[in-house]
């Protein structure tokens, strides 16, 4: 193993390893810490949790077994992946974890930088955009879990930090590595631990990459993933593999489910329906009422999938959302979609779905465990930093979408890439 990765989310996780992937590194994502398990075969491991929004402190405590595990499985540099729009609170969990790992390392200086250029997030002066909108100003304003209000990273890094947070700036990493390098010094210098760093193209997470590759610990989102194999390459550490996307085709029946509420995966259940796919809402306060909205969802998918793929969703319009989390509480409502989604997406594989796609990265957790499912072997991308991947040992594949990603007609172009 060259890199062991510690993702704060499901999606999250599969969509780190799909930039290692495109770039020839063979990567396996384990679902969870692995007990009393040896490390599988492939170039990186990406151990993925579900700590992004938990308590800080058991953030921490999951995070740092995850590292733990890493280290005795062998790994040489290390990378804590997070949001690309640094989804968080004041209290965390961003900033308290990147220094729990930091200290374990006995690490002094690490990079925060969430670009993804490729999905619209880049960061500039340390601000963060979502396309051409400064962070604060686009969707995740309003965003159930996680609602983030101020674009300034330096900022919201801070506040969730005990050491001092610095900034690179874009005309630094425009000089290359080595002036990156010599601001990291210069920061180091000034008691900085933590420096958010500016990127707004696939150039500058490259420069990035090779300044980093020194730092016991990485942390960004996907973005910064994109340079490290051509490092590792260059150090002799990693030989490319161009089949390393290469899954098995897998027969049967596909399905959706969706229980994100991003204004994304809105747009694609829109879309799906109004192409005329058929879909099925699950409907909270019935949930709520004890209602059996699972049995209710499972026999109508059963009445269509033998003419195509289905789905299911809570996915609702922010009004909406922000209508139930009040009548039932937010962690109790988001808990009751999750369950009933998980016992959906069972369900449909008991029933002979093979290709499931799921929206959501607190959805995507919550299918994976009800599936009983350890690791993921990484495929080939749908779209920017969503791609494939087949249950270990099983005919399954799975898609695991962050309710951010995809274009408008994801689930449809999702489900033609494997059939």
């Amino acid at each position: 193993m060259i890199l062991g990765v510690i993702a704060d989310d499901f999606t999250g996780a599969t969509d780190v390893a799909s930039m290692l992937v495109r770039a020839g590194m063979r990567t396996v994502q384990v679902i969870g810490v692995p007990q009393n398990e040896a490390a599988p075969e492939a170039d990186a491991v990406v151990v993925a949790l579900k700590s992004r929004t938990t308590p800080a402190a058991q953030a921490v405590s999951e995070s740092l077994a995850a590292l733990r595990w890493l280290r005795a499985a062998g790994a040489r540099q290390f990378y804590f992946k997070y949001c690309s729009t640094f989804d968080s609170t004041p209290a965390g969990n961003i900033g308290p974890v990147a220094e729990a790992l930091m200290d374990a390392l006995g690490s002094d200086f690490a990079i925060a930088c969430p670009a993804f250029p490729e999905n619209g997030r880049t960061v500039f002066r340390g601000h963060l955009f979502v396309g051409d909108q400064l962070l604060s100003d686009s969707g995740m304003r309003t965003h159930p879990l996680t609602p983030m209000t101020d674009a300034d990273l330096v900022r919201v890094l801070q506040a969730q930090s005990r050491g001092r947070v610095g900034l690179v700036r874009h005309d630094t990493v425009a000089q290359g590595a080595d002036a990156v390098r010599a601001r990291f010094d210069g920061l180091r210098a000034d008691g900085v631990r933590l420096a958010v760093a500016d990127a707004i193209d696939n150039d500058g997470l490259r420069v990035l990459a090779r300044a980093c590759a020194d730092l016991p610990l990485i942390t960004a989102g996907s973005g910064v993933a994109l340079g490290l194999p051509a490092v590792y390459a260059e150090r002799g550490w990693l030989t490319p593999d161009a089949r390393a996307a290469a899954l098995p085709p897998v027969g049967g029946l596909s399905a959706v489910v969706s229980g994100s509420c991003s204004s994304a995966t809105h747009a694609q259940v829109a879309h799906w329906l109004a192409s005329g796919q058929p879909g099925f809402k699950v409907d909270v306060h019935a949930l709520a009422e004890g209602r059996p909205v699972a049995v209710q969802a499972l026999a109508f998918a059963q009445q269509h999938l033998s003419d195509g793929p289905v789905l299911v969703y809570a996915t609702s319009a922010a009004d909406e959302v922000r209508a139930v989390q009040a009548a039932l509480g937010v962690e109790h409502a988001g808990a009751m979609v999750e369950e009933c989604l998980a016992q959906v997406a069972a369900s449909l594989v008991d029933a002979g779905v093979r290709r499931l796609v799921v929206a959501g990265g607190e959805t995507s957790g919550a299918v994976v465990q009800a599936l009983g499912v350890r690791s993921l072997r990484i495929g080939a991308t749908i779209d920017p930093g969503v791609p494939w991947t087949q249950a270990e040992g099983r005919p399954l594949l799975l898609a695991l979408k962050s309710g951010n990603f995809g274009s408008v007609d994801f689930f449809a172009k999702a489900l033609a890439q494997v059939a």
